[in-house]
């Protein structure tokens, strides 16, 4: 029996399995309501009314601490002896490696093919709001991190709910802490073995096929794809035995090359086609309040704009804390801040450049999929660049493969910390797991497992609600210890004497 035959066997029996479940629930996590012609899935809602909740909680903190969240990443607030593995900048471009990929790419085409241009603007707002949840979920994760004693750390709402309910709440947020905890470990561990490292995988093979000649080409054969998959698993396999330090050191070059790789295509398309530019602005904000041919009217376009911004950039999911948790600081808020500046980059920059390349290009493709056919979000972003830059499917290839590796590495360190936290930090444990995620690399170039990926996406979001229903309940929290941040700033700014010993800063209490 062929190879072929042996994976196609796997995937229609694991999809025959589990369609049943993955459809319901699909339809749970991602129930829609009828809202002015279109509809509106309840989740989105719940992810952008915490932004809305958290910018007024905060007094618009994404605006006001912009300036003050850059240079904390640049370390002029660093203070010697802090605990934690990375630095400022290494914990946030950990983080943005496991949101910036593939959606940013196909996840906007189809959002704007949908939605129309406007749907543009509505996603730039949407990525605003999530910049002050962000904040409030990764304050928390390391306000609440566990250090162990070889000077690793764990991070992450399986961490942050147990400990800030019972802090609050006493026996009662106890035990409702500990079973949220188990539940947000579960869905993170199955989401990473599925959504953050089997799908891109898969995708990034993909890819790489279609331009070394498809099917037909050196890569194309089922050899081909075990190769590619054992290529990547070994790579990922290397990076995640040096934990989060090599991780962080691996993304700390890999995310601003990449980043800088796509947004450099991208203004070439602009700065060819500068003329069209403010016709292609003023499209997208007239589609954002006047939109033609979209179910919904603004509202479908507002919509579909909260959605992709929603779903590509993470913020209330819970993820993200736990790569920021590593950081070196003695101030929780310091990292909320930084944590903010994730959604900026994610959604309001690279979504958006994304977006105004293919308004401003205008490929074929694009008007075929506004009319209703069905053109994959990778061809139509494509297609863009290929009205100024023929040779880009190549570039793009280079940065889907960024992008992919970027994405496996940070969710297998976020995998690693659910599964120490449900099986224990044993050696015995970690070197399991490590083995099971590199196995699921070679496995996402040979295959699909679409239903499985469906199933990875509903849990994801269905931690959203566990994470937020936190979020709100320990907001209180958060707000004093951006005060104390924010006074140690004054003093250091004043030159006043801070310390910068093991003991400057006591810790704030945070009994409600």
């Amino acid at each position: 029996m062929s190879l072929d035959s042996v994976t196609q066997s796997v995937d229609e029996a694991v999809s025959g399995f589990f369609e049943p479940i993955a459809k319901w629930l699909g339809e749970v996590v991602f129930y829609t309501v009828p809202v002015g012609g279109t509809d509106l899935p309840l989740i989105v809602a719940w992810l952008v009314v915490a932004g809305l909740v958290f910018t007024g909680w905060f007094g618009f903190i994404q605006l006001r601490k912009f300036k003050l969240a850059v240079d904390v990443v640049r370390g002029r607030y660093d203070e010697k002896g802090s605990t934690g593995e990375v630095s400022h900048f290494q914990a946030l471009t950990a983080a943005v490696s496991g949101t910036v990929g593939l959606g940013n790419i196909a996840g906007v085409a189809v959002a704007v093919s949908i939605g129309g241009p406007g749907a543009t603007f509505w996603m730039i707002l949407c990525g605003l709001l999530g910049m002050a949840t962000k904040f409030v979920e990764v304050t928390l994760g390391v306000k609440y991190r566990e250090v162990h004693p070889d000077g690793t750390v764990s991070g992450g709402p399986m961490h942050y709910l147990p400990k800030g309910l019972t802090e609050r709440f006493g026996k009662n947020g106890k035990t409702l802490g500990k079973v949220l905890a188990v539940l947000a470990s579960f869905l993170i561990l199955f989401f990473g073995l599925f959504g953050g490292n089997l799908f891109q995988v898969n995708q990034s093979y993909a890819q790489l096929v279609s331009v070394t000649g498809g099917e037909d080409g050196a890569l194309g054969s089922s050899a081909g794809a075990l190769f590619f998959g054992i290529l990547i698993a070994a790579l990922v396999g290397i990076v995640l035995l040096g934990g989060i330090r090599s991780i962080a050191n691996v993304t700390s070059r890999l995310v601003p090359a990449m980043a800088g790789i796509y947004v450099v295509a991208c203004l070439i398309v602009i700065l060819v086609n500068i003329t069209a530019v403010p016709d292609a602005v003023a499209s997208i904000v007239e589609g954002a309040f006047n939109p033609e041919g979209v179910a919904g009217g603004v509202l479908g376009a507002l919509i579909i704009g909260f959605k992709r911004a929603a779903f590509s950039n993470e913020a209330g999911l819970g993820s993200a804390p736990i790569a920021h948790s590593a950081v070196k600081t003695k101030h929780p808020a310091s990292e909320g801040l930084v944590a903010l500046l994730e959604p900026f980059i994610d959604t309001v920059v690279v979504c958006t450049m994304t977006a105004l390349t293919i308004v401003i290009a205008n490929p074929a493709s694009w008007g075929e999929a506004r009319a209703g056919e069905d053109i994959g979000g990778v061809t139509i972003t494509s297609d863009a660049f290929e009205t100024v830059l023929p040779w880009f499917p190549y570039i793009l290839t280079v940065a889907v493969l960024l992008f992919a590796v970027s994405t496996v590495l940070t969710w297998g360190y976020y995998g690693l910390k659910s599964w120490t936290y449900l099986f224990g930090r044993s050696r015995a444990s970690e070197v399991t797991y490590k083995v099971v995620y590199t196995v699921f690399a070679v496995a996402g170039s040979l295959l699909t497992l679409q239903t499985l990926i469906d199933m990875a996406d509903a849990f994801l979001f269905t931690l959203a609600v566990i994470n937020i229903i936190g979020l709100y309940l320990l907001a209180p929290v958060v707000k004093r210890e951006l005060a104390s941040f924010l006074e140690f700033v004054r003093a250091r700014n004043a030159g006043e004497d801070t310390g910068n010993g093991d003991d400057d800063q006591k810790p704030v209490k945070t009994t409600v």
